[in-house]
């Protein structure tokens, strides 16, 4: 189970990266950016290969610098970073994938944003009750 944790979270690492790059690519005038295969950008595909190999240290380098081990109590970070992934995986995608989506405003906020926050909410409440090692708890009578 501890492996599928990894597994999924570099996987979204890396598409996150992946969307970062590309939509920084897509706004500009060079044309070999704008061809796509089946509604994906060219420049996605080998992207996320390469940076499916960087995702594992991207993910050590911020438990790192958050001292998640040296924590007594690691599962508001765990939270929060499991969050963060799933939150910038849905506006990566949107970015990339659905930009007329970034079009809907709720009171001068983008609507993406906002739908996106609440999403990844709810995914990471489910997604702590499948990965996150449950503690014993001692009933005291």
């Amino acid at each position: 189970m501890n492996n599928l944790n990894k597994w999924i979270q570099n996987g979204l690492l890396a598409f996150i990266m992946t969307c970062s790059i590309t939509a920084l690519f897509t706004p500009t005038p060079y044309t070999w950016t704008k061809f796509e295969i089946f509604y994906i950008p060219i420049t996605f595909i080998p992207l996320f290969f390469l940076t499916l190999f960087v995702a594992e240290e991207v993910r050590n380098s911020f438990k790192k610098v958050f001292k998640f081990d040296k924590r007594k109590d690691q599962r508001p970070i765990w939270q929060v970073g499991v969050g963060m992934i799933f939150y910038f995986a849905q506006v990566g995608f949107v970015e990339v994938f659905a930009r007329s989506f970034m079009t809907y405003n709720l009171g001068g906020m983008p609507l993406y944003l906002v739908i996106s926050f609440l999403n990844a909410f709810l995914i990471t409440v489910i997604y702590e009750e499948i990965f996150y090692p449950k503690e014993k708890r001692i009933i005291k009578r």
